[in-house]
């Protein structure tokens, strides 16, 4: 777009709707997995859990 000469308006506004749809797809992925987790009730399904956690934050 900064090649075509385009507006930086533009730019500003198309990278916040990218980045807006990574977070989006991001949580969408770890929700799915917390889910998944949370239907595990064994040692491994909590430390997974745990470490999905902890995964989630980071993407706050």
């Amino acid at each position: 777009m900064m090649e075509d000469g385009r507006d930086c308006r533009d730019v500003i506004i198309q990278l916040a709707a990218v980045s807006r749809a990574l977070d989006r797809a991001g949580f969408r992925l770890i929700a799915s997995g917390l889910e998944q987790c949370l239907s595990d009730d064994s040692e491994q399904g909590a430390a997974d859990r745990e470490q999905l956690e902890k995964l989630f934050l980071t993407l706050a």
